[in-house]
């Protein structure tokens, strides 16, 4: 199962190496458009290949979702933490009331519960 785990990572990693070198021309990205550039002081923008643009965007795309979902789950989360606590609480409450229930009985019929 590994093996086969490697080749496909291998595949990708293949994949993603040919897709890079295919596609190394640059381009410039600005975050101000040049029409109204010229009422900033400063002209934002940097050229790079355009595999990084897309392989950013993917990126950008994956962390926004994990972001988006962790945010949402939140509420999963704290009731499965509220549930765990209560849990501890009553098992707690469980073991002193059978020591409670033990101090009347002898040590044999403790031991049988």
């Amino acid at each position: 199962m590994q093996a086969v785990r490697l080749v496909l990572m291998g595949m990708v990693g293949g994949l993603l190496i040919v897709i890079s070198l295919a596609n190394r021309t640059p381009v410039t990205l600005r975050l101000i458009p040049e029409e109204i550039s010229g009422h900033f002081p400063k002209l934002v923008q940097v050229t790079v290949p355009v595999f990084l643009v897309f392989f950013g965007g993917i990126f950008a795309g994956l962390l926004i979702g994990f972001v988006w979902e962790w945010m949402r789950e939140y509420k999963q989360r704290a009731e499965a933490a509220r549930s765990k606590r209560e849990i501890a609480d009553l098992k707690n409450e469980v073991d002193g009331l059978k020591r409670a229930q033990a101090e009347d009985k002898d040590d044999i019929l403790m031991l049988i519960d």
